[in-house]
């Protein structure tokens, strides 16, 4: 059952030159039923007032900071206020702004990875159950369709016994020191009073991180990690290769690179069963690639009726006509505005059920990079078993 009317939400961060909040807001925009009605996306006043013009808002909805937003918001009734908020600053905003907006009652999408610490994302977890909001956490890839169709390719035993993952997310626009030249994006990612205690693995490493328990449902067991910085003067690591036990006896190694020199953003996936194996590219994200040991690879492709129900429903158009990163994020979106909807309808919801990234799993990633940091730096194997608050 749907609203009569969209789901509303506010923004916090993508201000004017900011990238990832206007991949936020064409995916929330993507399928019509979710519009944006208020901002403050920007610490400086001007340039927050400056973007809510171009996007054409009501200037009582665009606000000088997020802690006016988050109290202005939350004092408005029900049918005016905004339905939830997404976050979209560098690392270092991102504890503060969520539990400001959670303490509000206000539902919360947060840009990965949720804090810059394990304790300020345990803080997150017991708020979020507190105060009974959503809080959707945006690892994009895990909206792809044939993301998807992976995952039920496992949980149906199409590979049979898991053996081995790699998993590699390879990027190098990182290979020169572009944060000295001024480059906006480099320059947060790699200060460490903003990306928090690490660059590539934060930034990257732990989209690989989470995309394999997304497909696999597998959890860290112990990982043993070799971190890099190859750029001089820089802060923080730009190089990361682990090698990795998962539960239930299989191996992996995760690669993750900013200083990969010709790559683009090539984030893959090979999963090993003792039946079959499966092989997904992110910048060929409308395939899927099954391989045998005894006949012919089968390429699955998005967008036809042999898929699972899940990938069908993360498509919107027919094969052949290429989706992808805004899609992914736009899935998320979707998701999370269905959760809210059924919320605002008096439904008890299952969070579980709506196939978004939860606090619980931004937790695990914020686990994962602390303790991938600490493998690189002290050069030894550390034990990853970790439970978030739930």
């Amino acid at each position: 059952m749907k609203l009569d009317r969209k789901v509303r939400y506010g923004m916090v961060g993508g201000g004017p030159g900011a990238f990832i909040g206007e991949v936020h807001r064409k995916a929330a925009a993507l399928d019509g039923n979710i519009e944006l009605i208020a901002g403050a996306f920007s610490s400086d006043p001007e340039k927050s007032a400056q973007k809510g013009k171009e996007l054409n808002l009501d200037q009582r909805r665009v606000y000088d900071t997020y802690k006016e937003m988050a109290q202005e918001e939350s004092a408005l009734p029900q049918d005016e206020r905004i339905d939830f908020v997404s976050v979209v600053t560098p690392n270092h905003l991102h504890f503060d702004v969520c539990k400001t907006f959670v303490e509000a009652g206000i539902n919360v999408v947060c840009d990965k990875p949720m804090t810059n610490t394990i304790k300020e994302a345990e803080e997150l977890c017991r708020l979020v159950k507190e105060y009974g909001v959503i809080f959707a956490l945006t690892h994009n890839y895990t909206g792809y369709p044939m993301v998807k169709e992976a995952r039920q390719m496992i949980i149906n035993g199409k590979l049979g016994k898991l053996r081995k993952v790699v998993v590699e997310y390879p990027q190098g626009w990182l290979s020169e020191p572009v944060e000295q030249e001024g480059t906006k994006q480099a320059v947060w990612r790699t200060d460490p009073n903003r990306a928090g205690v690490s660059s590539v693995v934060a930034d990257i490493g732990s989209h690989a991180e989470n995309l394999v328990e997304y497909i696999t449902g597998l959890r860290l067991k112990e990982l043993y990690a070799d971190i890099h910085t190859f750029v001089d003067e820089r802060a923080l690591e730009d190089d990361a290769n682990m090698l990795v036990h998962y539960e239930n006896g299989v191996r992996g190694i995760l690669y993750a690179s900013q200083i990969s020199i010709g790559e683009e953003n090539d984030f893959n996936i090979r999963i090993y069963g003792d039946k079959a194996a499966l092989e997904w590219h992110q910048e060929t994200p409308n395939t899927l690639n099954i391989k045998y040991p005894d006949r012919p690879e089968e390429i699955y492709k998005r967008g036809n009726p042999y898929l699972s129900e899940a990938a069908n429903k993360a498509s919107r158009i027919p094969p052949g006509h290429p989706e992808g990163f805004i899609e992914g994020f736009a899935n998320i979106y979707c998701n999370v505005a269905d959760a809210v909807t059924a919320r605002l309808q008096g439904e008890e919801i299952d969070i579980t059920s709506y196939d978004f990234p939860t606090v619980q799993d931004g937790a695990v990633g914020v686990h994962f990079i602390h303790k991938a940091i600490e493998s690189g730096k002290e050069r030894k194997w550390v034990d990853m078993q970790y439970s978030p608050p739930s």
